[in-house]
């Protein structure tokens, strides 16, 4: 009997490969092992991706808020004052024979705005010599074109704030009458 204890070498014993293991057992661990990969690898990748976040935000600076002209915020656009005691103008144009201009010009400022209203009334001798000498600058066709008529109220305009107006400013420069007779 202590013979047959011995370990035969020619039947497989000790010296041979372990048998790999079969049936479901195996199968649950290898997929096991692959399923424990997989959720390290997500963790490891969460984890840099917030840690270089966290650190790419400190870094720079936010932006809290963005400027927006006050025209914007609303959705409208800003409600105006209009100054429109200056009269009817009348004048010739630069045209030969010159054609008659008669035009009425109303100017806005800001609502409630006292101190522009104070200064358009101290000052409405001027801007009538202004806007007498820039139609007699202009020519019956540049008044006539209807297409035009943005681009004369931004000159005016512009022309009124920067030689006329000194500590306030008007917005905008309408015509409630623009009348341009030929002579024959």
């Amino acid at each position: 009997m202590a013979d047959d204890d011995e370990i035969n070498l020619d039947e497989g014993g000790a010296g041979s490969a372990p048998e790999k293991k079969r049936g479901i057992g195996g199968l649950l661990s290898g997929l096991l092992k692959w399923i424990i990969i997989g959720l390290a690898a997500i963790i490891v990748i969460v984890v840099v991706v917030v840690v270089t976040v966290k650190i790419t935000s400190k870094n720079s600076t936010q932006v809290t808020a963005i400027p927006t002209s006050e025209e914007y915020v609303s959705g409208q656009r800003e409600i105006y004052d209009w100054y429109t005691s200056l009269g009817i103008i009348q004048t010739t144009t630069c045209d030969d024979p010159p054609a008659t201009v008669r035009v009425d010009v109303a100017l806005a400022y800001k609502k409630d705005d006292k101190a522009t209203s104070t200064e358009i009334t101290q000052r409405t001798v001027e801007l009538k010599a202004f806007l007498r000498r820039y139609f007699s600058g202009k020519t019956a066709a540049e008044l006539r074109n209807t297409n035009n008529e943005d681009a004369l109220e931004n000159e005016i305009k512009n022309g009124i704030n920067d030689k006329i107006l000194s500590s306030s400013r008007i917005r905008d420069v309408v015509f409630q009458q623009k009348d341009v007779i030929e002579q024959n």
